[in-house]
């Protein structure tokens, strides 16, 4: 058997490739969608890619099935549980509990898991050269590292009421199937830490059924049905608004997109008549760099690994935009917007200089230093605002400081004051940089940005309240 863990740090996700040596014959379980990474791994390996599964609808990540079907001829075979409304809505091979596939020697049972969506499925995979005994379980977003998925983001993303508490019942009935597979079988699941598909995942990328059982709390509450859906579903992280988005990308037919974009470089002259419309404008720069000289009105998302999930906050499928960044980060930006389906690019520039050849004047930001924020604090009427999530600010927070979580900060402005100073931080200052951007870009004048937030603060001794 051949076996490749394929992870995507941008967004903590997990796919497999998986083959058959004998057969030449392979499976990619839960693509992401630049899906050149899988073809070259078939291309070294001498296999041909026929089976292309998914354990569920994601909500989190834009599939690369269908280009990945497109490219090689391979079968998509996916979940046909949940009943009415759960369905994919494009042709495909669907599995039911108990199905059973055959690639070359290697045997993939389908166990139904719902809970953290109604047609969840994993697969059980049987290497019969080696042992007639199931021997790794991937389970998507069912089981991770430490946690299992939670059951509240179509609530909470979809808007479709009433499904989490339906969705923490069958997860816990879900568990039961888990208990009762053998200790020995690996777990493989769909995303790691830093994933918001869960609250406390761990950051080694598989475990057994027998460690989960053990370490994993969702295994600690015996019969007590209420409390492990009550410990489920608190403090679970804000959803990523984009999720909605991914949910019905995921199920409906849509236009594929087989290989990664080329971006256009844009004139001062284009760049200049692209702001006049409105046009948002993505800056990958460091947050310091930013700082120190931005364009009017641009947004300050880092070319991090958590670049796409912030931009899947601030972005809008059906608006063209632009990214300040420099040309060796354009493909590695251009795959992380992709992955959750944000093809709109309109184009580049590689700095600042294009923006000021037209004339303009860039602005600065006002970063304030941990005294400052102090004296600030101390001897005058400020605002102080926490943009951190809900979950974060009650763990502990700077005393009478608000809380407007970054991601919502476009929707809830007329919470941030006009008529105080305002001073705003987050954990380490990432986020804060973010919302000094779409303040600037909003208008106000008012804000300084304590860059060094929570960390700095609670380093030097000050303390919290929650």
């Amino acid at each position: 058997m051949y076996f490749q863990h394929v992870y995507d740090k941008s967004l903590a996700q997990a796919s497999y490739f998986i083959g058959c040596q004998k057969a030449g014959v392979a499976a990619v379980i839960d693509p992401k969608r630049d899906v050149d990474t899988y073809i070259e791994i078939a291309k070294a390996n001498n296999m041909k890619i026929t089976h292309i599964l998914e354990t569920h609808i994601h909500a989190d990540f834009l599939a690369g099935s269908r280009e990945l079907a497109k490219l090689t001829g391979a079968d998509m075979y996916l979940s046909d549980e949940g009943g009415q409304g759960w369905e994919y809505e494009f042709p495909h091979i669907g599995l039911k509990d108990g199905d059973q596939m055959k690639l070359g020697n290697l045997v993939i049972d389908v166990m139904h898991t719902p809970g953290h969506t109604p047609e969840s499925i994993s697969f059980l995979l049987t290497d019969t050269p080696a042992i007639n005994k199931p021997v790794m379980l991937f389970t998507g977003d069912f089981v991770f590292v430490g946690d299992i998925g939670r059951p509240d983001l179509l609530e909470k993303a979809a808007g479709m009421i009433g499904t989490q508490d339906i969705g923490a019942k069958q997860m816990y009935q879900s568990i039961k199937k888990f208990e009762a597979l053998p200790d020995y079988i690996q777990v493989w699941p769909g995303h790691g830490a830093g994933s918001a598909c869960g609250k406390a995942l761990g950051s080694v990328p598989s475990s057994t059924v027998g460690y989960e059982k053990i370490r994993n709390w969702a295994f600690q509450f015996e019969k007590d049905e209420k409390g492990f859906a009550d410990y489920l579903l608190e403090d679970q992280p804000e959803p990523p608004k984009y999720f909605a988005m991914m949910k019905k990308l995921n199920k409906v037919d849509r236009k594929l997109l087989t290989e990664v974009p080329k971006l256009k470089s844009l004139s001062a002259e284009e760049l200049k008549a692209n702001l006049a419309k409105g046009m948002k404008l993505i800056d990958a720069r460091d947050k310091a760099e930013f700082a120190a000289g931005f364009i009017p009105g641009s947004i300050n998302i880092q070319g991090n690994n958590s670049f796409g999930t912030w931009a899947g906050w601030f972005l809008k499928y059906d608006e063209p935009f632009m990214l300040l960044a420099d040309e060796n980060q354009l493909d590695d930006l251009t795959r992380k917007l992709m992955r959750i389906g944000l093809d709109n690019i309109e184009g580049y520039i590689s700095g600042t200089s294009v923006f000021e050849e037209t004339g303009g004047t860039l602005q600065r930001a006002n970063n304030i230093s941990l005294e400052e924020t102090k004296n600030l604090i101390h001897n005058n009427n400020v605002q102080v605002v926490d943009l951190r999530g809900a979950a974060e600010f009650k763990a502990g927070h700077i005393a009478k400081a608000d809380n407007v979580f970054v991601g919502t900060l476009a929707e809830n402005l007329d919470k941030i004051s006009k008529d105080r100073k305002v001073i705003i931080h987050c954990q380490g200052g990432d986020r804060a940089s973010i919302g000094y951007s779409i303040l600037a870009r909003n208008g106000f004048t008012n804000v300084s940005n304590f860059s060094g937030s929570i960390n700095e603060w609670v380093g030097a001794g000050e303390d919290l309240v929650s």
